[in-house]
């Protein structure tokens, strides 16, 4: 245990037992010192990789079992290190080991000068072979930004792949005050109404824009009455700007980077940006300034390689010939060219990649982004017209605007003449104030009311009833039973 030889920092890792394997039976001590670092990584064969993996786990063991006494600080007795010895590298199996092996190198990753690292279990795969080692799976919900990301302030608990980002609610001088009072009833109605000429011009209309319909009933109708049913639509809309924040990587290609040297991050609803055209959906993302850094890859450790994401660094069987490398006619297998395995065009066969999150740079830009979500919250209520008059056809078409209010904040009707759309209005204003004045900010609300013609035209022609619908701005028309048409024979 002597060696004259001092123990770096880097080299204080507490000692987790290499993987089982026969032909790795050397002792610690015999095992010469892996440098990690590498300003150009090396091609790697398969045997390659495995052998500098068990070289890695060597290394750690000789760091740790030298005299204590030889060390700066203490460390950790090697016979506490790790899982039972029954345990042991069983297939998912957690161990607290704060050495990351590289998933292509087999290097390990060592922690910062002086710090003791805290990490969550790392769980390893079963080791097969160097194909199977790949990065380790955290557990999922580990609270806070991740290590490699570190924290700013005021942005504290937001981590990665959060579906969208940390939702962030607008600070209380952000908010709406109370609800405005309801306007007094003096407001005044008028609302239009349809003319006999233009039920005929509706209906002519419809008539030639119909195969087989005549226009004779339109010339020849006489009209006996025109019931309108004053249908309206009563539609509030409430424009909303919400933000979250999200860590996120872009790939290191040489670019200026925004960090904490220019100055310290503003808060997420301090973040200027341009507000877009109102009641108009629209999503802006954007880096928060100040918050971005330069770090080593996480997918491969600042290699810029990683085990690859189709084949798993595992080519499977060829299905073709069940991985016998030869067909029925023991000729030599045309798919796998007789190894039996099955051909990986992302990798060409070597199991290995260039890292999809780095771009094989091996370095990541990472930073905070801000998504602003810019939405028009729309309610809309039409009253049953008690008519037969299907209601869905309203959807399709415009009507006449006869009211709208714009501002901060719309108080609720209370004057219209039509009783149910004051009582729409006063529940759809009350239910946007619950949904999103505390979780949004608000930027306008907007009521309007339309009425919708719909106007009954009952007419006779030769001496028979007949009634159609006319409705919309557009004046369309909805008719059950025209009165003139013909069957046509198409050779």
């Amino acid at each position: 245990m002597g060696g004259s030889d001092p123990v770096t920092d880097n080299e204080r890792n507490v000692y987790c037992p290499p993987p089982p394997s026969p032909q790795f039976n050397i002792p610690p001590w015999e095992v010469q010192r892996v440098t990690p670092a590498h300003s150009e990584p090396p091609s790697l064969t398969h045997s390659s990789v495995q052998d500098l993996l068990a070289l890695s786990w060597h290394s750690h063991a000789r760091s740790c079992t030298e005299e204590p006494e030889r060390l700066h600080k203490p460390i950790m007795d090697p016979s506490n290190c790790g899982p039972p010895p029954e345990l042991a590298f069983q297939p998912g199996y957690p161990m607290m080991n704060p050495v990351n092996p590289n998933p292509v190198y087999g290097q390990p990753q060592y922690p910062p000068t002086n710090v003791m690292p805290v990490m969550a279990p790392v769980y390893y795969p079963t080791v097969n072979n160097a194909a199977a080692v790949g990065p380790p799976v955290y557990p999922a919900g580990a609270p806070g930004a991740p290590p490699f990301m570190g924290n700013v302030p005021g942005y504290e608990g937001i981590a990665t792949g959060d579906n969208g980002g940390k939702f962030l609610p607008p600070p209380p001088d952000m908010l709406p005050g109370p609800a405005p009072v309801p306007a007094p009833g003096e407001t005044t109605w008028q609302i239009p109404s349809i003319s006999n000429e233009d039920a005929k011009e509706a209906l002519l209309e419809y008539a030639n824009g119909e195969c087989c319909y005549g226009n004779s009933p339109v010339e020849e109708m006489q009209i006996q009455s025109l019931k309108p049913f004053n249908t309206y639509r009563y539609r509030l809309e409430t424009f909303t700007e919400s933000r979250a924040c999200d860590w996120t990587t872009t790939p290191f290609t040489g670019q200026n980077v925004d960090s904490a040297n220019n100055g310290p991050a503003p808060l997420p609803w301090h973040v200027p940006v341009n507000n877009p055209a109102l009641f108009k959906d629209e999503q802006l993302k954007m880096p928060v300034p100040h918050t971005s850094s330069i770090k080593p890859c996480p997918l491969c450790n600042g290699v810029g390689k990683t085990v690859c994401q189709k084949c798993h660094g595992s080519r499977g069987e060829c299905k073709r010939c069940n991985g016998k490398g030869q067909n029925s006619s023991n000729e030599t297998c045309d798919q796998c060219g007789g190894d039996g395995k099955e051909n990986c065009k992302t990798c060409n066969n070597s199991n290995i990649q260039k890292c999809p999150t780095c771009n094989g740079k091996g370095q990541v830009v990472s930073f905070i982004e801000l998504t602003v979500t810019w939405k028009n919250n729309l309610s809309e209520f039409i009253p049953d017209p008690r008519s037969e008059f299907p209601i869905s056809k309203f959807e399709k078409v415009n009507g006449e605007k006869v009211f709208c209010d714009e501002n901060m904040m719309v108080p609720p009707l209370v004057s219209f003449p039509e009783p149910s759309i004051n009582h729409a209005s006063q529940n759809c204003v009350q239910e946007h104030r619950t949904k999103y004045f505390a979780t949004c900010r608000v930027l306008k609300q907007k009521q309007s009311i339309e009425w919708l013609p719909l106007t009954k035209v009952d007419y006779t022609w030769k001496g028979k009833p007949y009634n159609y619908f006319v409705y919309g701005k557009e004046k369309k028309v909805h008719t059950d039973k025209y009165a003139q048409t013909c069957c046509c024979v198409i050779l």
